[in-house]
């Protein structure tokens, strides 16, 4: 019997994105396998959501379904997981919906997982062209095989995370040699109903950054495993939509360093978080005085975020 795969795909006023990477995806080879899309929109104060349903309402392969508010990157996926995990698919992609496809990714990702059955799996993920960091270090020929992550791990000392390989031109250097990865990013990962029904879905006090490492975490405390799939290729055309520095980050990522270390870090990394987090009290911006607060006091989700 083919497998079946729910597609979760996250949009805030971000049509044009989801409608290209759609378009990608729907070119995608599907030999032993079917696939649905749970087109998700997350708020959208635009025109999103009458664009999604004159395009595809015609469309059996594509649910839309409507938050009605933003609830973040965790729970607008959580959205679109609750939803198809009424229906029991054998396996949950979940991808942003700015990323473009190899035609073959998703066939090579199921291959994996047929052969690991115990680990949630992510694709070699490329910049997509002209959305590099460092543009002028890649000659012609480069550009579309710049390592955006071949996996993701973490400072566990200071609880950063950073991506495997980003900025590297690919030459084959993560074919053979499996990553050694502390976490998978959300940018897009296939996960089956086991592992789901196992360690949960996102959990939603994060909202938005760092909630794929948490998941990560308690799948490997479960037991699971974290891999790369090199012969599943995609790319990202990453915005940067929140710089370094940018309010977002930092009230998001100062809060929820705070609430992903003490969860999982040694006692010498959680008494370094809490005496940084007192010095933000009287050093930081404004917005990561906020995050410090709302995390002492237990302000998760959305928290004080405007």
């Amino acid at each position: 019997m083919d497998k079946k795969i729910a597609l979760i795909i996250l949009n805030w006023n971000q049509p044009q994105l989801t409608f290209d990477t759609l378009d990608s995806i729907f070119k995608c080879q599907s030999k032993g396998f079917s696939y649905h899309v749970f087109l998700v929109d997350n708020g959208s104060t635009d025109d999103s959501l009458n664009l999604f349903k004159a395009k595809y309402k015609k469309n059996l392969n594509v649910t839309i379904l409507e938050t009605g508010d933003n609830l973040g990157y965790a729970g607008g996926n959580n959205f679109g997981l609750k939803a198809a995990l009424k229906e029991k698919f054998d396996y949950y992609l979940v991808a942003n919906n700015d990323i473009l496809v190899a035609p073959d990714f998703l066939q090579k990702l199921v291959d994996a997982s047929l052969k690991h059955p115990k680990a949630i799996l992510t694709p070699k993920i490329y910049f997509a062209p002209g959305f590099e960091f460092h543009q002028d270090r890649y000659t012609k020929n480069e550009i579309g095989k710049v390592i955006w992550a071949v996996g993701s791990q973490l400072d566990w000392n200071n609880i950063y995370g950073s991506n495997i390989g980003i900025d590297e031109v690919d030459h084959g250097q993560y074919d053979k040699i499996q990553p050694k990865i502390d976490f998978i990013s959300g940018c897009c990962f296939l996960i089956s109903h086991e592992i789901l029904e196992k360690i949960g879905i996102f959990d939603e006090k994060f909202y938005l950054y760092m909630e794929d490492s948490d998941l990560s975490q308690r799948a490997v405390i479960a037991g699971y495993e974290l891999r790369l799939v090199p012969e599943s290729v995609i790319w990202h055309c990453n915005s940067g939509s929140s710089k370094p520095g940018s309010s977002l980050q930092d009230y998001f990522i100062t809060r929820n360093r705070l609430l992903f270390g003490f969860r999982y870090a040694n006692p010498r990394t959680k008494f370094a978080l809490f005496r940084e987090s007192i010095k933000f009290l009287f050093t930081g911006s404004s917005w990561r005085k906020r995050g410090v607060i709302d995390f002492y006091f237990g302000r998760f989700g959305k928290g004080s975020w405007k």
